[in-house]
């Protein structure tokens, strides 16, 4: 083949393939424009297809013009080439140079000719676009802002934000697990969370992750974990499973919050509460105890009264004597019993003034030091200075022994007793103070053993009347609450520590007196004075009883009227008059204080004798009876009442 016959060869490859690059780059245009729906809007972008479409068609005319010449080289066509192709082709190249300019004018008139990236989008297009991009540019830039601010929050938590892998190993942990741990981040993190927890605690985080690795969701519990410093804290834990896209478990979020505050005051709402109720306990026993104290008062009063009586008109007959004094005996232990009771419900009359407990500590070891036994030994450990309390020194003496003597039952192979004394501040928020104190300073007293102790349970009830721990006969099981009632009637309270086989340690806390010493002590006559012939209005419900006052008084040189109730004895007044009265305090309808109101109405200055078995907070808390008043306390001796009606009548004489 000649190189004339080549040319037509060559012509006809290199169109067809710049034929097929125009044809496959007008493809790539139209496709991606024509599924952004652009194809009609975006001028540009169409006019550019146009041209390589248009071009592809020019060089496939070519392609088609020179097949024809090989045709003719080859005889295939003896008359020459069709001269139809060359005007098609020189026409469509027309269209094709008319295509380019339309294409040069839009680049021009869109100003988008040298600009990156823009062959394709029109001017609308671009605004679209660009205002696409600088929404996209506002998102990224809010979720940033978003993500710094959350990390912030993270950051700065109260609560512990922990982040574990799932085999327990920290990957993250913010300001607030170190505020609650004391553990830096560079400290913890790759370490394994056991790092702040006890034996329970690990425990606790294996099962959680477990749980978390087994795909459970997320749930909350509580723990104990280890500070730093070694400190407990308790901790309220929230855990809850990090997935992957698959749901795969690829780690565990932990939010921890310290409840250590919470649980404390939790703990002290309990405690308070159960001391509440035990007050309302207490209260309650109190008033059945002292309801029972009242009438067993009046019945022993009758009793001793009528065998004091017997006594003194048998006097020649020895044996019935002795049966006599057995009987005197056993009514002065029940009058014992009944004390213990109305001591326990705050009902006893006592005798208020100002005692040095050193004093007192001394008296109570010189008798206990004689009778306590060889194998207790007995220690005072007095204040340093004295110290002194306004209370019944009756009454703080029966503290001591008391205690004493329980600590002595508690050490049956001997040990140790300590009394002591000293002064102890208190701020208010003391535990397991019966009753409960104010903040301030007070006298307090100690009475340990090295006994075998108690176990919360029983420590729990031991003021409680008749409850005892001792074999049957050996104890009333109302010392203890005789002991509470005396503290808390003085305006104390009561402490009791305790463990088994160690000992127990009572802590008696009492209002300190400023006074500089002691009161003196009253003076008391061995003989009442006879009445002389004075009236006493005796009103009194329990008939018995009003019997053996009328003979008491009556014996004592006393004129005597009686009433069983308070109408019967303003009556009784209004009628006959009288130089006393002596009226019991507990009556129905007219109770006695009423009763001495409604006859000093009309005698202003007639002395009045209260008397009571049953005198719960008469010289205070309830103000049944004013402060003051003359009162005598059920059951008496004849002695006793004589001397008190004397007393009263020459106190309002001489007033």
């Amino acid at each position: 083949m000649s190189d004339r016959e080549d040319v037509p060869h060559l012509f006809l490859l290199a169109n067809l393939v710049i034929m097929v690059a125009y044809a496959a780059i007008m493809v790539s245009i139209v496709v991606p424009v024509h599924r952004a729906g652009q194809l009609g809007s975006n001028k540009l972008a169409t006019a550019t297809a146009i041209i390589f479409f248009s071009c592809a068609v020019g060089h496939g005319l070519h392609a088609a013009m020179a097949w024809q010449a090989l045709m003719v080289l080859n005889g295939a066509h003896p008359h020459g080439a069709d001269p139809g192709w060359s005007s098609a082709s020189a026409i469509w190249d027309a269209g094709t140079a008319a295509a380019g300019v339309y294409y040069w004018t839009l680049r021009r008139g869109y100003g988008v000719l040298l600009q990156k990236g823009a062959i394709y989008v029109d001017p609308w297009g671009q605004w679209r676009l660009d205002e696409a991009d600088a929404r996209e540019r506002a998102a990224r830039d809010l979720a940033a802002a978003n993500q710094a601010t959350l990390a912030t929050i993270v950051e700065d938590s109260a609560d512990a934000i922990i982040g574990l892998t799932p085999n327990g190993t920290i990957n993250a942990w913010n300001g607030g697990a170190e505020r609650i741990f004391g553990w830096t981040a560079r400290e913890v993190l790759a370490q394994p969370a056991t790092i702040f927890a006890d034996a329970a605690g690990i425990g606790q985080q294996a099962d959680m992750l477990a749980r978390m690795r087994a795909g459970e969701g997320s749930f909350s519990y509580e723990g104990r974990r280890i500070r730093k410093d070694g400190s407990p804290v308790d901790v309220a834990f929230t855990v809850t499973p990090v997935t992957d896209p698959a749901g795969g478990v690829i780690g565990v979020s932990v939010i921890a919050r310290d409840v250590s505050a919470e649980k404390e005051a939790a703990e002290r709402q309990r405690a308070v509460q159960e001391r509440s109720d035990q007050a309302k306990r207490m209260e309650s026993l109190g008033n059945l105890a002292g309801g029972v104290a009242h009438d067993f008062n009046n019945i022993l009063a009758i009793i001793a009264n009528y065998t004091d009586f017997v006594i003194d008109e048998t006097r020649e007959l020895p044996h019935v004597q002795a049966d006599l004094a057995h009987v005197r005996t056993a009514v002065d232990r029940a009058t014992s019993l009944t004390r213990q009771l109305l001591t326990f419900t705050r009902g006893d009359a006592i005798q208020l003034r100002d005692v040095d407990l050193n004093a007192s500590i001394a008296e109570v070891h010189a008798v206990l030091e004689r009778t306590i036994g060889e194998h207790i030994t007995l220690i005072a450990v007095p204040a340093p200075a004295p110290l002194y309390v306004h209370a019944d020194p009756g009454q703080v003496h029966q503290i001591l022994l008391n205690l004493a003597i329980n600590a002595r039952d508690a050490m049956p192979d001997g040990g140790t007793v300590v009394l002591e004394a000293n002064v102890a501040a208190l701020d208010g928020e003391e535990l397991n103070m019966q009753p409960p104190l104010p903040a301030g300073t007070y006298a307090r007293l100690l009475v340990s053993d090295t006994g075998e102790g108690m176990a919360p349970e029983t420590a729990a009830r031991i003021f409680e009347p008749f409850f005892t721990t001792k074999p049957r006969g050996r104890g009333t099981g109302l010392g203890l609450a005789t002991v509470y009632g005396i503290v808390a009637e003085a305006g104390g309270s009561i402490n009791v520590y305790s463990e088994p086989g160690v000992g127990t340690t009572f802590r008696i806390y009492l209002p300190i007196s400023t006074a500089t010493g002691p009161a003196p002590e009253p003076a008391h006559t061995d003989s009442p004075p006879q009445g002389d012939g004075r009236t006493v209005l005796v009103v009194e419900d329990e008939v018995p009883l009003a019997r053996i006052i009328t003979r008491i008084l009556t014996n004592g040189g006393y004129r005597v009227r009686t009433a069983v109730n308070g109408a019967e004895g303003l009556r009784v007044f209004q009628e006959h008059g009288c130089d006393l009265l002596l009226t019991d305090v507990i009556m129905p309808e007219i109770t006695g204080p009423k009763l001495a109101e409604l006859v000093r109405r009309e005698r202003p200055d007639l002395p009045v004798l209260f008397m009571s078995g049953y005198s719960n907070g008469l010289l205070g808390t309830t103000h049944v009876l004013d402060e003051g008043i003359a009162f005598i306390e059920k059951p008496f001796t004849s002695g006793d009442l004589l001397h008190r009606v004397f007393a009263t009548m020459s106190h309002d004489i001489c007033h």
